[in-house]
């Protein structure tokens, strides 16, 4: 995606993390490139919407900050990423610490919208609050060309199978985004029908209480002249 998503920065101790929802990955093609500033267990989280059975690749590396030079640096090896994924019914799907580059995975097991958060922090809490990081993450829906390479490799394929077989894999995660984009649309049928029920009944409500409000004035009004012996 190719964005800097900035958040405002928060003390360690605060545990609640903004969500970012405008900052949205797309769900097809091959994913997208997040880049994120982070201050040390600053939260930094967005919206990843994932069709089912879809297995999410995502690739990352982290720097620091250096001063002197004016620039990110590779971060040390004392400083870990946490990452924790859930899926749309709040489960936990990832929760796991990594080091500062490598690579995570997790399979969607229902559709809809997946809340991926992550935040650095250091051994023995080492930075300082002025410490500045960054995060670079790649993230890939799908199969992916790496497995498909050593796959090829192990198996002796040749380049002809090998695209054979990546294109059954496009085919069937085109599959799956056609029967997310149903769900979605079945889902947003069902909530339209349900408002517009609602508003039926609403406007029948305030019909018959409007009537009735009505009978009773008049009825208020006669007793009122037959009082005043006007009738």
């Amino acid at each position: 995606m190719g964005v800097v998503v900035r958040a405002r920065a928060r003390s360690p101790s605060s545990p609640r993390p903004e969500l970012l929802l405008g900052q949205l990955l797309a769900v097809t093609g091959r994913g997208g490139a997040l880049y994120l500033e982070v201050r040390e267990l600053e939260k930094k989280c967005f919206i990843q919407e994932i069709p089912e059975g879809t297995v999410v690749l995502g690739t990352y590396k982290t720097q620091l900050y250096d001063p002197p030079m004016e620039t990110y640096q590779p971060s040390p090896q004392w400083i870990n990423l946490f990452v924790l994924v859930k899926d749309p019914k709040n489960k936990n799907l990832l929760a796991h610490q990594y080091g500062p580059q490598g690579s995570f995975s997790f399979t969607s097991q229902a559709p809809g919208e997946h809340q991926v958060c992550m935040h650095l922090e250091s051994v023995r809490f080492s930075l300082s609050s002025e410490d500045k990081l960054a995060i670079h993450l790649d993230m890939q829906l799908g199969e992916h060309t790496d497995e498909d390479v050593e796959f090829a490799t192990k198996d002796k394929l040749s380049q002809l199978h090998l695209h054979v077989r990546q294109l059954v894999e496009q085919v069937a995660q085109i599959q799956k985004e056609q029967e997310y984009q149903r769900w979605r649309e079945e889902r947003f049928r069902q909530t339209s029908e349900s408002t517009n029920q609602r508003v039926l009944w609403w406007s029948i409500l305030q019909t018959l209480i409007l009537v009735a409000v009505g009978v009773w004035q008049m009825q208020h009004l006669r007793s009122f002249f037959e009082a005043k012996k006007l009738v």
